[in-house]
Parts: C-alpha cells; structure tokens; sequence
C-alpha cells in the first residue's frame, strides 16, 4: 500500500484535519486514509472520517487552479 504522512493537513477548503493512519476497505479492498477533524462542526468535535487514498492525495480544481484537496502541514 502506498504510505501517505501521518500528521497534520489543511483541506483545500480551510479546515484541520489529523491523518492517523491507513486501512482497506473491506469490500472494494481499495487504500483508505482514516483522519479526524480538528475543528468543531455540526458533527461531534474529533470525528473521524475515511476517505479512499487516491482522492485523499487528487488535486481539485479552484478557480482555474490545481489545488492539493489535502496539503501536508506537519507532524502531529
């Protein structure tokens, strides 16, 4: 599985994010990044989310711009 930083990341939309690890899904058995919120939102503080790997690391486009949808800031 390709490895992808444990740490600290910014959304492209603004928000913190803390990757803490890596997984599979069960069914599609694709890589998935497992990360928790850093802020508080209409969710409960430090939920944890799954996204599948390859588009934790895709770009999005911005306004003409490709942006990384995650950007890497630091270690935990």
């Amino acid at each position: 599985m390709e490895e992808i930083k444990k740490g600290i990341y910014e959304h492209y939309k603004g928000n913190l994010y803390e990757v803490l690890d890596t997984g599979i899904h069960t069914e599609a058995r694709e890589p998935v990044v497992i990360y928790k919120a850093l802020y508080k939102g209409d969710f409960k503080e430090g939920q944890l989310w799954v996204r599948p790997l390859v588009m934790f690391q895709e770009t999005v486009n911005i306004d003409g711009k490709e942006t990384p949808r995650f950007k890497y800031l630091r270690p935990s």
